[in-house]
This record gives C-alpha cells, sequence and structure tokens, in this order.
C-alpha cells in the first residue's frame, strides 16, 4: 500500500476512514512509522478519541435516526409524509431486507457496516495507546488527561456493541484490532455474553472517567454515563426477547439461554440504583428532576402566555434549560437539529410540511386527571363516568399536562392561533402525500413554546440518548418484577408525574403487581415519546404478538374498536366533523371529533421485524455469521 500521505493531512482531513484507499488504516504490518507519530503525542490521540465521539453520536440522534425523520414514524407514535424519499414508509411499507438493503439515504452512521467501522477506530486507539504508552497531556502538567480519554475510548466501545446488540440481537463483540488483510473469521455471541463484555468495557471506563464534567469537557463521557450504560444493556437482557418470552419463529443461535431468570431483573434493579444514586465531583447527587418554575408559569419564549394556559414553561424548557440538560441528562447529543427541522414540522400554515404527525394510539396513551385526584387512562372503565367525551377528547377532561406541550389537535392554541384541522390548508389530509396532517395531529414537543418560522433560530439540544426518567422506570420495573409493588416505586413514580404537574397514580397499584406495570409502560411511553425510545421498546417487549394485543386485533371491528392493539400494524387518527351539538368551536364553527383509520399500509412481518436484518454482502465477508431471524 502507498504510505505517502503525510500523517497531519490523514488527522485534519481522513480521519478513520476504513477504506482500502486510506493509508494509515490499510498500512503494511511492517511499517509503524506513522502509527508512532500519532501514539507517542497526547494532542494527535486527543484528536482521534475527540472525532470518535463525533461518530459514535452521529449513530445515534433521536431526532434523525433515519436520517431527516426520526424513529417514530415506523412505530405506533407518528406516521410519515412523503418528503425526503418517504424513507420511514419504506419501513412501515417492509420495503428493505438483506438483499435490497435499508431504505435509499436513510443511513446516518446506525447500521451494521457503519457502526463496526467505528468499533475498529475504537479498538484502534486502545491498541495505539498502550503499544506506546501515550504520554499524558503536557499543557495539563501530568492531571490524566490520556487516562480519561482511554476510558472515554472504552464506553464508546461498549456504547458501539450496545447499538449493535440492540438492533441486530446476537453479534460477535470485537475488542481487538481487525486489519484490512485479517481473515474476517466472528462468530455471534449470545446476548447475555455481549451484555457482560459491555459491562466490562463501562467498567474499565469508569474507573478512569470523571465523576462529573463541566465546562468544555461537559458532555464527555463520566461515571454516570458509564453506570448507565450497564443499566441499558442489563435492561435489554431483561426483556421479554431475551429473558422468557415466547419469540416467534425461533431460530437464534442461543434461544435455549432466553429462558425467564429473575436475577437478571434484580441486576437491573441495582444498576438502575446506582445510576439514580450516582455522585457527582463534590459528593452530591449527580442527577436529579428538573423543576424550575411553577404551575402558575405558562411562559412562552417571550415570557407570554401564548398557549391559552395549556403549556407549562417547565415542560418545554426542560429541553433547552442548561440546568436541566446538566442535573437530569445522562448521555447526549447536543444540536441535534435546528431551524430547518423545526419548520418542517410545522403545520402548512406556519410554513411546514408536517413530516412526522401524532397518531390516535399515541394520543390515547396520554391520561386524563380524574375527581378524585388521580390519573387515569381514557380507556379506563370509569373514564367515562369521570367526564371523558371522545367527541370532545382534549377538553372533556383535563389530560396529561405532557400531552398539551406534545401534541398539536383541533382547537389548540400555539402563539395565541388556533389550530384548525378542519378546514384550510392545515386541514386533515387526504393521504400522507399531503402537506397536511394525514392523522389530524401535529408535532409540538421540542418547540420553545411560541417559536414561529421566520423569529430567529430554534436549535434543539435534544432528546438525550438517556434521561433519568427513564432509569427511574427501569429501577422501578425490576421492583415491581421481583417483589412487587410498593410505596418506594409508587414515590418515584409520582416524582416524574408531579415534574409534569401530572395527578398520581391510583393508590389501588400499591396492591396490584398488574396495574402497577400498566402505569409505568404507559409513564414510559409518555414521558418518552418522539425520543428514540419506542421502536426498541415494542420489540423487546414483543408487543406485536403478544396474546393480549393480538386479541385486541382480533376483535378490532371498526376505528372506535379502542384501545388499539400495540402490534405496530394499526395506524388511527381523529378528524373534526361539524355538528352543531359539537362541543369544540373554531372559527365560529362547532365540531365533534371522530376516529378514523389511517390508510398507510403499516407492516409488521413475524419475526422479520424485531431485529435489523444483516445485509447478504456483509455476510459473505464473514461466513461465520448467520443472518437474524426470518431474513
Amino acid at each position: 500500500m502507498n504510505n505517502k500521505k503525510s500523517i497531519i493531512a490523514f488527522i485534519i482531513g481522513f480521519l478513520f476512514i476504513t477504506s482500502c484507499n486510506d493509508d494509515y488504516l490499510d498500512r503494511a504490518p511492517d511499517d509503524k512509522k506513522n502509527e508512532k507519530e500519532i501514539f507517542t503525542r497526547y494532542a494527535y490521540v486527543d484528536q482521534l478519541v475527540t472525532d470518535l465521539y463525533a461518530n459514535c453520536k452521529s449513530a445515534n440522534k433521536p431526532l434523525l435516526f433515519f436520517n431527516h425523520f426520526s424513529s417514530s414514524a415506523i412505530t405506533d407514535e407518528c406516521s410519515a409524509s412523503s418528503h425526503e424519499a418517504a424513507i420511514p414508509r419504506q419501513f412501515q411499507i417492509g420495503n428493505y431486507g438483506p438483499s435490497q438493503g435499508m431504505p435509499d439515504r436513510s443511513s446516518v452512521g446506525q447500521y451494521w457496516w457503519d457502526l463496526w467501522t467505528k468499533v475498529r477506530k475504537a479498538n484502534v486507539i486502545l491498541e495505539g495507546v498502550e503499544k506506546y504508552n501515550t504520554p499524558d497531556n503536557p499543557e495539563s502538567g501530568g492531571a490524566g488527561d490520556i487516562t480519561r480519554r482511554v476510558g472515554e475510548t472504552y464506553f464508546l466501545r461498549g456504547y458501539l456493541h450496545f447499538l449493535l446488540l440492540r438492533a441486530y440481537g446476537e453479534i460477535p463483540y470485537v475488542d481487538y484490532v481487525v486489519n484490512p488483510d485479517d481473515e474476517m473469521v466472528f462468530e455471534k455471541l449470545s446476548v447475555h455474553d455481549v451484555v457482560a463484555k459491555i459491562i466490562a468495557d463501562a467498567d474499565a471506563a469508569y474507573q478512569r472517567v470523571n465523576a462529573s464534567n463541566g465546562g468544555t469537557y461537559f458532555g464527555r463521557v463520566d461515571k454516570g454515563a458509564c453506570l448507565g450504560l450497564k443499566a441499558m444493556a442489563l435492561w435489554i437482557a431483561a426483556t421479554p426477547m431475551w429473558n422468557g418470552g415466547n419469540f416467534p419463529d425461533d431460530t437464534r443461535l442461543f434461544k435455549e439461554q432466553y429462558t425467564y431468570d429473575p436475577a437478571r431483573w434484580l441486576a437491573v434493579k441495582e444498576a438502575a440504583k446506582a445510576v439514580m444514586e450516582a455522585k457527582d465531583n463534590s459528593g452530591n447527587l449527580r442527577y436529579r428532576l428538573y423543576s424550575a418554575s411553577n404551575e402558575t408559569d405558562f411562559g412562552d419564549i417571550n415570557g407570554n402566555n401564548t398557549s391559552n394556559s395549556k403549556v407549562y414553561k417547565r415542560l418545554w424548557d426542560m429541553f433547552y434549560d442548561m440546568q436541566s440538560i446538566q442535573q437530569e441528562w445522562v448521555w447526549f447529543v447536543t444540536r441535534d437539529k435546528d431551524t430547518g427541522w423545526s419548520g418542517d414540522v410545522l403545520p402548512p400554515t406556519q410554513g411546514g410540511h408536517a413530516r412526522q404527525r401524532p397518531l390516535q394510539e399515541q394520543v390515547d396513551e396520554y391520561e386524563y386527571m380524574a375527581p378524585d385526584g388521580y390519573g387515569y387512562p381514557i380507556y379506563a372503565g370509569r373514564a367515562v363516568s369521570d367526564g371523558y367525551d371522545d367527541e370532545n377528547p382534549y377538553e372533556s377532561v383535563r389530560r396529561d399536562p405532557r400531552f398539551y406541550r406534545d401534541i398539536r389537535y383541533h382547537g389548540s392554541v400555539y402563539g395565541n392561533t388556533v389550530l384548525n384541522t378542519a378546514s384550510g390548508n392545515d386541514a386533515v389530509g387526504a393521504n400522507y402525500l399531503s402537506a397536511s396532517s394525514h392523522t389530524g395531529y401535529y408535532m409540538r414537543k421540542f418547540y420553545k413554546d411560541g417559536w414561529v418560522r421566520g423569529s430567529g433560530t430554534h436549535i434543539i439540544n435534544g432528546p438525550a440518548i438517556w434521561r433519568l426518567p427513564e432509569f427511574i422506570y427501569m429501577y422501578c420495573e425490576a421492583v415491581n418484577e421481583t417483589g412487587g409493588p410498593n410505596q418506594e416505586i409508587y414515590d418515584l413514580l409520582n416524582g416524574v408525574r408531579v415534574r409534569s404537574f401530572m395527578a398520581p397514580i391510583p393508590p389501588a397499584a400499591l396492591t396490584d403487581k398488574a396495574l402497577m406495570n400498566d402505569y409505568i409502560q404507559r409513564e414510559r411511553r409518555v414521558e418518552l415519546f418522539y425520543e428514540n425510545h419506542r421502536i426498541w421498546h415494542t420489540r423487546l417487549y414483543m408487543e406485536a404478538d403478544d396474546a393480549v394485543e393480538l386479541q385486541k386485533e382480533q376483535n378490532y371491528v371498526n376505528p372506535d374498536s379502542w384501545p388499539y392493539p400495540k402490534t405496530q400494524r394499526w395506524s388511527h387518527g381523529m378528524r373534526p366533523v361539524e355538528d352543531p351539538d359539537g362541543k369544540i368551536e373554531v372559527d365560529g364553527k362547532k365540531y365533534k371529533m371522530v376516529r378514523f383509520a389511517v390508510p398507510d399500509e403499516r407492516v409488521f412481518r413475524t419475526p422479520q421485524s424485531y431485529l435489523f436484518p444483516i445485509m447478504t454482502d456483509e455476510l459473505k465477508r464473514t461466513p461465520g455469521l448467520v443472518q437474524n431471524p426470518g431474513w
């Protein structure tokens, strides 16, 4: 191979491009000159680690998991428009596979080949630093910067394997450098063996990084992130897909290892608790729920109440206030998207074309506040007697405040403007091709309340990849699973709800394990809406083939047959219909809301859709690997 390019040009312009044209990574085994130049200087290694951060964070951007779209549109959270090659729609209709590939233009570094490239980069760094005993940062006077960079790299290697595990299930664990001329001999491990290796990398990182980081280092790996990685990996291993669930048409290599073991939930309990109790450099709690502003503050970006007292300042500001980010976000991407995305998601009358539109399936999960002071789902047996009216679902009862922050609906107020989905450019569209919503809803979450196109930039710092509530739910689920409900988890769940100005869970859940689990799962779905969580949760819990959900599917008669099955094969919305007795008044006319089926041809194939396929050309290069079930 030609080794004439300078190492400086390589570092600046071609860092870790793993192709046959890359001089450094394709070097002959006996040519160590460039390698030595890199790994005997701290500044070069520091730059390699910094670039690896960028690579890793681009591989899991919650708002852009499928390039221009989040993963919400291939779940029962949202449906997508036809813009930007209609990438989510290709997933919805099952237009992907090991031979045809993933939908065109959807890769942002989140697939098999991209993730393994990044794993190799991490291994090159770890091997090079050890081999050449890279010196510490000369500008810090030997303060341990190189040790922290090594710790960060261990974390990132474990994190990359976590992303592979989450999407592909059984995978190899590659913790050594693979060179281009090496024989590609890899074999899958069981999920539980992979999790053990992720934990080992997280532990190695934990021993080397700071308890917390501030200033220019804020956002780099700290001990809390390492604990978070362990908890997330253990949670995957404890969920039904890998712990006792009835995986359909099971051809997994290590299926005998996936029988139910309660010890896996006990491990989740301990790991999630460790995150919740993590300390910062001063010995104080590292993470706390954000609680700035109060129940009287409905201020928008200008401090004005322009939402008809529906959207609390705390609930939108939690994604922008640095206090929230510093005290609640465990691992995150900054500046995930900007003004362009915000404008695209707006309704047509505000210059947008609603790229992703919330579904009724998601809207129905936001509870209401009952006269007895507790929160219940709108499909609870008592909902109607408590005042819930499905023809006036948004105002007949007071819904969870997160609903008003997350969803724009017929009659909702944004910037003192009332949304009309009955007529005009924002009316419910006939199909996903139209610019207006074909579900009857528009996105609101992640907006600085009151922002309109043309009023300045709208940089979105999140959502976080992992936030504190996720670990609270994880802990509560593990406690409930292994010992049943208790006062501790009841209080923890209500703590998140109180932060959101939501009514507490009814006390009946304190003595009912199944009811407590219902609240945990609904809380998770509402709090983490549109944060790249639902796509994995519905698969890990195998909801598409759950007997209860399949029974709902069999009992389905028409759109009024709700609650809808969580099998990922259904899409519904609501449209306003003029009615002289309607309770919703918009632009001088009265309406009632009517449910309808959304024609987006949603497909979920068993068992294919549970795991991403490995591309055929990848299997040819690595003949020891086995394709995922159903592909």
